[in-house]
């Protein structure tokens, strides 16, 4: 579906800025006395130029999310449909989270966030059971709101986790790729980072982190992370294949089309076509 109501360039014009006001939401919070990782459950209004639209997306978000969808409703210009979120607990990274979240399935089905917030009471807050023995639940339900594409819930959990049991990369691991798929490299880097320090043989968060650094354009860093997996485990054909693409992008076919043909040795299955278009 192409968007006409909240195009692709206006995503991504507004995205830093979404993660902006989401910090400004969450230093008035804190203003008005609310502590980190209280509960709250946030009202949401999305917008769109279409009923159909809006009817789409609170169909979704009420059978993956579980979130409170009110009626769609017809104003001046567009429609506008209002919901509940389920409680999650609040603290910077995670309202962040939960909004950009909420932000990019919104302009999946060509609807956009226009507003949200919570009407919390400083002095009757509630926060969320962190016991060592709830480490597996919270990955858990990290893990099943990942299958139901709900990634601000996912690194919500994942946080969680993470305070409970901070020395396994696990859940640093799985956070950093979440992160990844919400558009903040960045701070996916740093929690690969950490599961690579907790796990120095960690093959999987070393090949992510890689091509963490490629999509960044650090060519030189993603060849040195895909060369350090590789010494980990030569038959890698995954690690061979994505150094040779980080190879190519940096003007080293000769390079690039070696790793190919050791990825198709080892059965990399997208090997043969990229030989068969760079190497003839």
């Amino acid at each position: 579906m192409i968007n006409t109501f909240f195009t692709l360039p206006e995503f991504n014009e507004n995205y830093s800025e979404e993660i902006a006001l989401a910090a400004d939401v969450y230093e008035r919070r804190k203003a008005d006395g609310m502590k980190d990782f209280s509960l709250s459950a946030f009202e949401f209004v999305f917008t769109s130029d279409s009923r159909t639209k809006l009817e789409k997306l609170g169909q979704f978000l009420s059978t993956n999310f579980n979130y409170e969808i009110g009626e769609i409703s017809e104003g001046d210009d567009d429609w506008e449909l209002n919901g509940v979120a389920t409680e999650f607990p609040v603290d910077l990274d995670n309202l962040v989270y939960w909004v950009l979240n909420m932000y990019c399935k919104g302009h999946k089905f060509d609807c956009k966030l226009e507003a949200y917030g919570a009407f919390d009471d400083p002095a009757e807050q509630t926060f969320p059971d962190i016991d060592a023995g709830l480490y597996s639940h919270y990955f858990d339900l990290a893990m099943e709101s990942y299958g139901k594409g709900n990634l601000g819930m996912g690194v919500i959990y994942f946080s969680t986790a993470i305070r409970i049991k901070p020395q396994d990369p696990n859940s640093w691991y799985s956070r950093a790729i979440l992160k990844d798929e919400l558009h903040t490299p960045k701070a996916a880097r740093l929690d690969y980072d950490k599961a690579i320090e907790l796990a120095p043989d960690f093959i999987d968060a070393i090949i992510n982190r890689a091509a963490n650094k490629d999509e960044s354009g650090e060519h030189d860093n993603a060849i040195a992370d895909y060369s350090y997996a590789i010494s980990l485990e030569p038959d890698n054909g995954l690690a061979h294949y994505n150094r040779a693409n980080s190879k190519l992008r940096k003007g080293d076919k000769v390079g690039a089309c070696l790793d190919w043909t050791k990825a198709k040795q080892l059965g990399y299955k997208y090997s043969e076509e990229r030989l068969n278009i760079n190497c003839a």
